[in-house]
């Protein structure tokens, strides 16, 4: 494996450094972790944005009706 330099503020080193003793764990695998990840939640929400992109330029769209019920369900209190 390539060793490469990554700067973390000191805050995340120490916090890093606590959690790598209390699981027995090297900071580099947490750290891989972390990334990997980060990473694989921002492909969903980029995933997930060009979706939506890629319906409305279909012209896929709800309706006005739909959107107000559908709002009209979470912002009414139930009786």
């Amino acid at each position: 494996m390539i060793a490469n330099t990554l700067e973390i503020r000191p805050d995340l080193k120490m916090q890093l450094d606590h959690l790598a003793d209390e699981v027995h764990r090297s900071e580099s695998d947490l750290a891989n972790e972390a990334v990997t990840l980060y990473l694989a939640q921002q492909h969903r929400i980029i995933g997930r944005i060009q979706e939506g992109l890629a319906q409305a330029q279909r012209g896929e769209f709800v309706t006005d009706d739909d959107m107000e019920a559908f709002f009209a369900r979470y912002t009414e209190p139930q009786a």
